[in-house]
Protein backbone atom coordinates (compact mmCIF):
# COMPACT_ATOMS: atom_id res chain seq x y z
CA UNK A 1 0.00 0.00 0.00
CA UNK A 2 1.20 3.64 -1.01
CA UNK A 3 0.22 6.78 0.11
CA UNK A 4 0.37 9.97 -2.49
CA UNK A 5 -0.55 13.90 -1.04
CA UNK A 6 -2.01 16.57 -3.26
CA UNK A 7 -1.64 19.63 -2.22
CA UNK A 8 -3.37 23.00 -4.22
CA UNK A 9 -2.32 26.81 -3.83
CA UNK A 10 -4.84 29.02 -6.18
CA UNK A 11 -3.48 32.66 -6.39
CA UNK A 12 -6.07 35.34 -7.86
CA UNK A 13 -3.91 36.29 -10.70
CA UNK A 14 -3.86 34.41 -13.76
CA UNK A 15 -0.74 32.48 -14.74
CA UNK A 16 0.47 32.06 -18.40
CA UNK A 17 2.24 29.07 -19.14
CA UNK A 18 4.58 29.67 -22.21
CA UNK A 19 6.23 32.17 -20.20
CA UNK A 20 6.78 30.28 -17.30
CA UNK A 21 7.90 27.20 -19.22
CA UNK A 22 11.67 28.92 -18.82
CA UNK A 23 12.07 28.89 -15.39
CA UNK A 24 11.41 24.85 -16.00
CA UNK A 25 13.66 22.73 -17.16
CA UNK A 26 12.79 19.42 -18.28
CA UNK A 27 8.91 20.75 -17.80
CA UNK A 28 6.45 19.36 -19.90
CA UNK A 29 3.64 21.98 -21.47
CA UNK A 30 0.29 21.28 -22.82
CA UNK A 31 -2.67 23.68 -23.10
CA UNK A 32 -3.81 22.43 -20.39
CA UNK A 33 -0.98 22.39 -18.34
CA UNK A 34 2.59 22.41 -17.05
CA UNK A 35 4.13 18.98 -15.66
CA UNK A 36 7.10 19.32 -13.50
CA UNK A 37 8.99 16.02 -12.45
CA UNK A 38 11.20 17.10 -9.47
CA UNK A 39 14.76 15.61 -8.77
CA UNK A 40 13.95 14.45 -5.43
CA UNK A 41 10.57 13.03 -6.37
CA UNK A 42 7.34 13.93 -7.10
CA UNK A 43 5.64 16.45 -9.04
CA UNK A 44 4.15 20.12 -9.43
CA UNK A 45 1.66 21.15 -12.00
CA UNK A 46 0.17 24.33 -12.93
CA UNK A 47 -2.49 26.06 -14.29
CA UNK A 48 -3.47 28.90 -16.29
CA UNK A 49 -6.40 29.66 -14.21
CA UNK A 50 -3.55 30.44 -11.07
CA UNK A 51 -3.21 27.16 -9.49
CA UNK A 52 -0.34 24.75 -8.73
CA UNK A 53 -0.43 21.21 -7.18
CA UNK A 54 2.12 19.32 -5.86
CA UNK A 55 2.04 15.90 -5.77
CA UNK A 56 4.25 13.80 -2.75
CA UNK A 57 6.21 17.24 -2.26
CA UNK A 58 6.98 17.56 1.30
CA UNK A 59 6.29 20.89 3.06
CA UNK A 60 9.67 22.49 2.81
CA UNK A 61 10.13 21.85 -0.99
CA UNK A 62 6.89 23.43 -1.76
CA UNK A 63 7.79 26.76 -0.01
CA UNK A 64 11.05 26.59 -2.21
CA UNK A 65 9.20 25.77 -5.30
CA UNK A 66 6.37 29.24 -4.34
CA UNK A 67 9.31 30.87 -4.08
CA UNK A 68 10.44 30.04 -7.52
CA UNK A 69 6.76 30.49 -8.99
CA UNK A 70 7.06 33.99 -7.38
CA UNK A 71 9.99 34.86 -9.18
CA UNK A 72 9.11 33.54 -12.63
CA UNK A 73 5.66 35.54 -11.75
CA UNK A 74 6.41 38.47 -10.24
CA UNK A 75 3.57 40.14 -8.21
CA UNK A 76 1.57 37.05 -7.19
CA UNK A 77 -0.62 38.18 -4.32
CA UNK A 78 -0.02 36.52 -0.74
CA UNK A 79 -3.60 35.82 -0.17
CA UNK A 80 -4.24 32.29 -1.68
CA UNK A 81 -6.43 29.46 -0.90
CA UNK A 82 -5.11 25.88 -0.11
CA UNK A 83 -6.56 22.71 -0.57
CA UNK A 84 -5.19 19.26 -0.23
CA UNK A 85 -6.42 15.30 -0.86
CA UNK A 86 -5.28 12.11 -0.34
CA UNK A 87 -5.01 8.80 -2.84
CA UNK A 88 -4.15 5.68 -1.02
CA UNK A 89 -3.06 2.85 -3.64
CA UNK A 90 -3.67 -0.57 -2.86
CA UNK A 91 -3.26 -3.93 -5.30
CA UNK A 92 -6.73 -5.21 -5.88
CA UNK A 93 -8.59 -2.37 -4.64
CA UNK A 94 -11.44 -1.63 -6.33
CA UNK A 95 -11.54 2.40 -7.40
CA UNK A 96 -13.78 4.21 -4.57
CA UNK A 97 -13.33 6.85 -2.46
CA UNK A 98 -13.24 5.80 1.42
CA UNK A 99 -14.02 8.32 4.00
CA UNK A 100 -12.20 11.10 1.81
CA UNK A 101 -9.69 9.28 0.27
CA UNK A 102 -9.72 8.36 -3.15
CA UNK A 103 -8.61 4.12 -3.19
CA UNK A 104 -7.01 3.01 -6.42
CA UNK A 105 -5.99 -0.50 -7.34
CA UNK A 106 -3.34 0.88 -9.23
CA UNK A 107 -1.71 5.07 -9.76
CA UNK A 108 0.27 5.85 -12.87
CA UNK A 109 0.98 9.72 -14.54
CA UNK A 110 -2.31 9.36 -16.13
CA UNK A 111 -4.24 9.07 -13.17
CA UNK A 112 -2.23 11.23 -10.87
CA UNK A 113 -2.93 14.11 -13.59
CA UNK A 114 -6.88 13.51 -13.21
CA UNK A 115 -6.60 14.24 -9.91
CA UNK A 116 -4.47 17.02 -9.29
CA UNK A 117 -6.48 18.48 -12.00
CA UNK A 118 -9.87 18.08 -9.72
CA UNK A 119 -7.97 19.65 -6.56
CA UNK A 120 -6.67 22.52 -8.86
CA UNK A 121 -10.36 23.34 -9.68
CA UNK A 122 -11.67 22.83 -6.30
CA UNK A 123 -9.09 25.51 -4.46
CA UNK A 124 -9.79 28.12 -7.80
CA UNK A 125 -13.16 27.76 -6.80
CA UNK A 126 -12.96 28.32 -3.23
CA UNK A 127 -11.07 31.56 -4.12
CA UNK A 128 -13.64 32.36 -6.62
CA UNK A 129 -16.47 31.50 -3.75
CA UNK A 130 -14.67 34.47 -1.68
CA UNK A 131 -14.88 36.86 -4.54
CA UNK A 132 -18.56 35.68 -5.58
CA UNK A 133 -19.98 36.25 -1.41
CA UNK A 134 -18.12 39.83 -1.55
CA UNK A 135 -20.26 40.55 -4.71
CA UNK A 136 -23.26 39.06 -3.22
CA UNK A 137 -23.02 41.17 -0.01
CA UNK A 138 -22.33 44.85 -2.22
CA UNK A 139 -25.12 44.04 -4.51
CA UNK A 140 -27.68 43.20 -1.78
CA UNK A 141 -26.59 46.85 0.21
CA UNK A 142 -27.23 48.71 -3.12
CA UNK A 143 -30.57 46.77 -3.42
CA UNK A 144 -31.65 47.57 0.26
CA UNK A 145 -30.41 51.39 0.06
CA UNK A 146 -32.95 51.70 -3.08
CA UNK A 147 -36.04 49.59 -1.05
CA UNK A 148 -34.99 52.34 2.05
CA UNK A 149 -34.79 55.47 0.23
CA UNK A 150 -36.61 54.86 -3.11
CA UNK A 151 -33.62 55.90 -4.82
CA UNK A 152 -29.46 55.52 -5.76
CA UNK A 153 -26.96 57.53 -6.09
CA UNK A 154 -26.81 59.76 -9.46
CA UNK A 155 -22.92 58.41 -10.12
CA UNK A 156 -22.87 55.58 -12.55
CA UNK A 157 -19.36 54.94 -13.04
CA UNK A 158 -18.89 52.60 -10.17
CA UNK A 159 -21.58 50.94 -10.90
CA UNK A 160 -20.87 50.29 -14.48
CA UNK A 161 -16.96 49.38 -13.14
CA UNK A 162 -19.56 46.72 -10.64
CA UNK A 163 -20.96 45.52 -13.56
CA UNK A 164 -17.54 44.93 -15.24
CA UNK A 165 -16.21 43.10 -12.14
CA UNK A 166 -19.15 40.48 -11.47
CA UNK A 167 -19.32 39.65 -15.49
CA UNK A 168 -15.72 39.50 -15.58
CA UNK A 169 -15.91 37.21 -12.11
CA UNK A 170 -18.37 35.00 -14.11
CA UNK A 171 -16.18 34.77 -17.18
CA UNK A 172 -13.29 32.94 -15.36
CA UNK A 173 -15.49 30.32 -13.22
CA UNK A 174 -16.59 29.23 -16.54
CA UNK A 175 -13.22 29.30 -18.34
CA UNK A 176 -12.08 27.01 -14.94
CA UNK A 177 -15.03 24.27 -15.24
CA UNK A 178 -15.67 24.47 -19.08
CA UNK A 179 -13.05 25.12 -21.22
CA UNK A 180 -10.52 22.37 -18.95
CA UNK A 181 -13.19 19.53 -20.29
CA UNK A 182 -12.77 16.06 -18.97
CA UNK A 183 -8.77 14.59 -20.17
CA UNK A 184 -8.76 12.56 -23.06
CA UNK A 185 -7.22 9.73 -21.08
CA UNK A 186 -10.52 8.77 -19.42
CA UNK A 187 -11.99 7.52 -22.79
CA UNK A 188 -10.00 4.89 -22.91
CA UNK A 189 -9.40 3.90 -18.68
CA UNK A 190 -13.00 3.17 -17.64
CA UNK A 191 -11.67 3.46 -14.02
CA UNK A 192 -10.11 6.44 -14.77
CA UNK A 193 -13.16 8.06 -16.19
CA UNK A 194 -15.08 6.62 -13.04
CA UNK A 195 -11.87 8.48 -11.21
CA UNK A 196 -13.11 12.08 -12.60
CA UNK A 197 -16.36 11.79 -11.54
CA UNK A 198 -15.69 10.34 -8.12
CA UNK A 199 -13.28 13.31 -7.39
CA UNK A 200 -15.43 15.75 -9.14
CA UNK A 201 -18.96 14.68 -6.97
CA UNK A 202 -16.47 14.63 -3.60
CA UNK A 203 -15.72 18.29 -4.32
CA UNK A 204 -18.82 18.72 -5.05
CA UNK A 205 -18.05 20.59 -8.37
CA UNK A 206 -20.73 20.48 -10.21
CA UNK A 207 -22.81 22.18 -7.59
CA UNK A 208 -20.77 24.87 -6.23
CA UNK A 209 -20.24 25.89 -10.66
CA UNK A 210 -23.92 25.48 -10.67
CA UNK A 211 -24.34 28.01 -6.87
CA UNK A 212 -21.48 30.57 -8.12
CA UNK A 213 -23.45 30.80 -11.54
CA UNK A 214 -26.99 31.66 -10.09
CA UNK A 215 -25.30 33.89 -7.51
CA UNK A 216 -23.64 35.79 -10.37
CA UNK A 217 -26.65 36.05 -12.61
CA UNK A 218 -28.76 37.42 -9.78
CA UNK A 219 -25.69 40.12 -9.15
CA UNK A 220 -25.63 40.91 -12.52
CA UNK A 221 -29.74 41.42 -12.65
CA UNK A 222 -29.86 43.49 -9.85
CA UNK A 223 -27.05 45.83 -10.87
CA UNK A 224 -28.57 46.30 -13.75
CA UNK A 225 -31.62 46.82 -11.89
CA UNK A 226 -29.94 49.95 -9.82
CA UNK A 227 -28.53 50.85 -13.17
CA UNK A 228 -31.31 50.98 -14.91
CA UNK A 229 -33.23 53.34 -11.71
CA UNK A 230 -30.09 55.45 -11.91
CA UNK A 231 -30.21 56.58 -15.22
CA UNK A 232 -34.25 57.34 -14.91
CA UNK A 233 -33.68 59.58 -12.32
CA UNK A 234 -30.94 60.89 -14.07
CA UNK A 235 -33.58 61.66 -17.04
CA UNK A 236 -36.26 62.85 -14.72
CA UNK A 237 -33.66 65.70 -13.40
CA UNK A 238 -32.89 66.31 -17.17
CA UNK A 239 -36.03 66.51 -18.70
CA UNK A 240 -36.37 69.04 -15.21
CA UNK A 241 -33.63 71.11 -16.23
CA UNK A 242 -34.57 71.84 -19.33
CA UNK A 243 -38.72 72.70 -18.49
CA UNK A 244 -36.86 75.32 -16.30
CA UNK A 245 -34.61 76.70 -19.00
CA UNK A 246 -37.84 77.18 -20.57
CA UNK A 247 -39.71 78.73 -18.44
CA UNK A 248 -36.94 81.19 -18.02
CA UNK A 249 -36.38 81.65 -21.47
CA UNK A 250 -40.09 82.59 -21.43
CA UNK A 251 -39.95 84.40 -18.44
CA UNK A 252 -37.09 86.73 -19.76
CA UNK A 253 -38.75 87.09 -23.67
CA UNK A 254 -42.30 88.06 -21.40
CA UNK A 255 -40.05 90.77 -19.47
CA UNK A 256 -38.29 92.58 -22.22
CA UNK A 257 -41.62 92.79 -24.18
CA UNK A 258 -42.59 94.84 -21.20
Amino acid sequence: MRTHQFAAVAFEENLSLRELVPFYPGAKLTLREIRVPLEDGGEIFIYPFGAIVFHDVGPDRREVELARLNRARPGLTTQVVRESFTVREEPGARVDIVDGTLVVDDFGTERAAVVALIVAQSAAMEYYERIVTELFQRTTALVERLEKRGSVPLQTRGLHRFIGQAMATRSEVIIVLTLLDKPDATWDDPAMDRIYDDLRAEFDLVDRYGALEQKLRGVQEALEMVLDVARDRRMWILEVAILLLIVAEVTLELWRRT
